[in-house]
This record gives C-alpha cells, structure tokens and sequence, in this order.
C-alpha cells in the first residue's frame, strides 16, 4: 500500500472526518455473518476502491477501524488508477479493477464485501453489472455520484477553471471529453439529449440508452447481496448531493435512516422523467436495498 500526499495540488477527496465516520459503526454491521460460528467468527473479505485523485493510503484510518473492530479480516485497499491516472475512462478502470478483484473473489467463496468511495462506487456498480461470476454480498457506496455530477466542485474548478459549470458539457458531451472519468458521469439536466447521445458510460449502466447487454447487466447486479448507499448535503463531495440516493423512496419501499423528511421539498436534480437505476430494481430488490443519510435534513427526490 503506498501512500501519497496531494495529488495535483489537490489533498484528494478524503472521507469527511463527521458524518461518515458516524456511520462506520453501522456500516462494520454490515460485515457480520448473518449467523454467529459456533466456535470462531469468521468475516468475508472486504475489498475497498478509492474515488477521483485518491489513492489506498486515502483509506488508511478505515483499514485501520476495521482491523481493530473485527480482527481477523482480510481488507484490501486496491492501489490501481491513483491520483491523476483516476481520471482514465471509467471502462478502462471497470476493466483493470475487474482484473483485480477476481482472484480475491475466487478465494472467497462464501462472497466478499465492496466498500466503494466517491467515483469508485461507479466503477463498481460497471463491475458488479458487467461480471456474471462475481459473488458480491454487500456493495456500500459511499457519496457516489450515481446519477451522475452536476455542480461545482474544488477539483472541477482546477480541472476546468475557465469553463462555468454551465458550458461544461461543451467539453463532457464530445469524443475528446469522454476520454475523462468526470465527464462519463456529468450530467447536464438542460442538455439532456447531448448526454443521453454522448454518454459512454453513465447513460449505459442506468438504462437510460438502449443497448444489448442491457438485460444481462441487470441480472448481473442482481446478483448483489445488499446494496447500500450512503451520503448527504454535508459530505463535501459530489453536488448536487442527491445524486447518491436518487430514488422515490415510497414508490421504491427501500430502508432509509430517517423519517423526518420534508414532502414540500422537492428535488428538481436532472429534470427528467426517466425513472432511477434504482427504481428499475426495487420490484425484485426491495428488501437489499438501504440507504443512509449523514445528516438529520434528508430529502428524497
């Protein structure tokens, strides 16, 4: 596991050191067996992916939480497309992460956990559907941008500082642009048309253009034990912050943390009436599916 400072100038999108720390107790739940060994406890192994411009020693304090909370599990923090090389296509990633996590699955036949951050929990969600022989009990995505990025951000600013969020699909919605993880995921809500024409990946994975693998890639991810998924207003990270839960909570019946949301509220994240990826699987997915907020101001679109 090598470690590394500030990549670009950037100190990396780092774990938020409040909300989602909160919340680690909970997620180590998630990583017990659903029943007790009769003699010695034995936990699956956890696979870990870093986000944009991070890299494992990003991770270090998580390893760190789980071998003192449950020793004895195998933890591996994937050193693979860090710092400025995580701006490489997402397939590209999906492709050498898949390489990756094979032969730790193969090992692991009773399945293996995946804890993935930021951009990483896209690359995974590409994984889980694009690998029939993966054996994934619990995905936890940590403040992903699963429907995709819309908003201002420090390493866009750097990334792009004389484009406007505004003008940025200029460069994101042509062959050049899909060349950048950032623009597989952004999401222009008043260009839609360009995104669904030009995404090469985002548009692909949420069913939101018709392709052949389409129905395969559902039965694929179907084949998770649980998936989780964690953010809110205050993680720092991905704007706007619904992005990372997108779904009709009471159309969906899935688990969520709070209650006390305001129904007056309502978000107006990627104006369209396309259904949610996640929508699409709660008729057979309901009961897997959970979601957890870092703050008591949970809104859902």
């Amino acid at each position: 596991m090598k470690s590394c400072g500030s990549m670009l100038g950037l100190q990396g999108l780092r774990l938020p050191p409040a909300g989602f720390l909160l919340l680690l107790p909970f997620l180590l739940l998630l990583l017990l067996p659903a029943a007790p060994a009769p003699h010695r406890v034995s936990y699956k192994p956890v696979i870990v992916v870093h986000g944009l411009f991070d890299s494992s020693y990003s991770f270090r304090h998580l390893l760190e939480y789980i071998n003192e909370t449950h020793p004895g599990t195998v933890v591996t923090v994937l050193d693979l497309f860090d710092g400025r090389e995580s701006l490489r296509p997402l397939w590209e990633q999906v492709q050498g992460f898949r390489e990756a996590v094979a032969p730790i699955m193969a090992k692991a036949p009773q399945g293996v956990h995946l804890i993935c951050y930021s951009q990483g929990g896209l690359v995974c969600r590409a994984l889980l559907s694009v690998m029939d022989e993966h054996n994934v009990d619990s995905f936890i995505s940590l403040s992903s941008p699963q429907m995709g990025q819309y908003g201002d951000t420090d390493y866009l600013k750097w990334l792009f500082p004389t484009s406007m969020r505004s003008n940025l699909y200029r460069i994101c919605y042509s062959p050049w642009g899909q060349e950048f993880s950032i623009c597989n995921y952004w999401h222009d809500p008043h260009h839609d048309d360009l995104y669904l024409n030009a995404s090469s990946f985002l548009a692909l994975i949420n069913g939101e253009r018709d392709h052949p693998n389409a129905t395969a890639w559902r039965k694929n991810f179907l084949r998770v034990g649980r998936l989780v998924l964690i953010g809110g207003p205050d993680d720092g990270v991905i704007t706007p912050w619904q992005s990372r839960v997108r779904i009709r909570a009471a159309a969906a019946g899935v688990h969520h943390s709070h209650s006390n949301t305001d129904p007056s509220l309502v978000c107006d994240l990627l104006h369209s009436s396309r259904q949610s990826w996640i929508l699409n699987l709660q008729s057979e997915a309901r009961d897997r599916i959970h979601i957890l907020m870092d703050t008591s101001q949970v809104h859902f679109c």
